[in-house]
């Protein structure tokens, strides 16, 4: 199928947002009279699509970003939201993350994400799910959905018997399977990459990790640094994966009232954003914050700027966790594993030169990474249209 194709009704953008006091000053406005319309200006978003359907019980949004360097992508989140105006705010924070890690990751695809609102334990369905399939179809390619939290591979099957707008399907469909082996091998480098900055070596020996969050993401990191024999603690809510960390891999089992603490050398955010927050930095003692989690700062202007005084460097975790889109996108041009491990390799050196930038620039690093993510969308914002 052609993803990339371009539609010849696609109006052309010169540009991917007005000046940044123009943005704030419409979005403002707009938020007092109009709170969708209003979090779409201060986020600069595209499209969202409210999808409903009483029979099977489906409530879903779909945002799309930005899709100056292609088709937006980004995985399917299925939660259960304390209430609506939550959810839409995931959606607008995790799509336009979606957007930076792709621009930062140096591949050919915008920002996009989908929430489906309920308890999957409860709600979820082959009905519901081909019926979310269709709303996704009625996008014509200009969103690609895949895994996220609440689905998996699976449920990637059945949503793409009503589209062929779908990656992260299983080996045996062409696809590249789970992902979360190269995301958490992002991670990974890029953990020691921040390393070297921090303490001149990128060995992780010896050092002190807090991992939070053992899903499958956060397991494979842990094998990674149990193997550079680091001292690792971790957190789930599950015992069980708590337990398998402990037994398998040597780690400290700590309770959640004791996360924070702490005295460690690294934390690992692994499981849902915002952990990085008012309360947790006036507890946290580490060096080093690099996980897998999107959206890790609760305020990423307020956390990103008090990270950087505290002393503690902050590696950005929309290039940390870039793997699985990394994964993601060679899916769609005939799957190799071997050339999406190659390519999460390179997210060590990106986060160097993040670092780097930041230091010569004097700007925090989620700063220096927006910037590098903003340049090449409006670059190349500059040659071509919008998808």
């Amino acid at each position: 199928m052609k993803l990339f194709a371009h539609s010849k009704n696609t109006p052309t953008f010169d540009r991917i947002a007005t000046k940044p006091m123009e943005v704030k000053d419409v979005a403002s406005t707009a938020l007092a009279q109009n709170p969708v319309i209003g979090r779409m200006l201060e986020y600069n978003h595209e499209q969202l699509v409210f999808c409903n359907d009483n029979e099977t019980g489906l409530k879903a949004i779909v945002a799309v970003h930005n899709t100056i360097l292609g088709p937006s992508l980004g995985g399917t989140r299925f939660w259960n939201y304390n209430n609506e105006t939550e959810a839409l705010i995931d959606v607008l924070r995790l799509s336009r993350g979606m957007t930076y890690k792709s621009a930062v990751a140096g591949i050919n695809l915008g920002g996009g994400k989908a929430v489906i609102i309920g308890d999957p334990k409860k709600i979820k369905s082959e009905a519901l799910l081909r019926r979310f399939g269709k709303f996704i179809n009625t996008l014509g390619g200009k969103y690609i959905t895949a895994e996220d939290v609440g689905v998996n591979t699976r449920d990637m099957e059945i949503i793409h018997n009503e589209t062929e707008f779908v990656a992260g399907l299983p080996v045996s469909m062409g696809g590249g399977g789970d992902p979360s082996p190269v995301t958490a091998y992002g991670v990974y480098v890029s953990m020691k990459a921040s390393a070297k900055e921090a303490y001149g070596t990128d060995s992780l020996a010896g050092k002190k990790v807090l991992v939070q969050g053992l899903g499958n993401v956060g397991m494979h990191l842990v094998e990674h640094l149990a193997k550079e024999k680091a001292i690792l603690s971790v957190y789930d809510i599950s015992e069980e994966r708590v337990k398998i960390a402990v037994e398998k891999h040597g780690a400290k089992s700590i309770s959640p009232d004791k996360m924070f603490d702490l005295d460690i050398d690294i934390y690992a955010p692994c499981a849902l954003g915002a952990t990085v927050n008012d309360d947790t930095l006036a507890k946290l003692k580490c060096s080093i914050i690099c996980g897998a989690a999107n959206n890790q700062l609760a305020d990423e202007k307020v956390h990103g700027e008090i990270v950087t005084k505290k002393g503690i460097l902050y590696a950005p975790d929309f290039v940390v966790n870039s793997g699985g889109i990394i994964n993601v996108y060679y899916e769609l041009d005939g799957y190799v594993r071997e050339r999406a491990m190659a390519h999460a390799e390179k997210i060590y050196d990106t986060t160097w030169n993040i670092i780097q930038t930041a230091k010569t620039e004097k700007i925090p690093t989620y700063m220096a990474a927006n910037r590098i993510a903003e340049q090449r969308i409006e670059a190349i914002g500059k040659i071509k249209v919008r998808f």
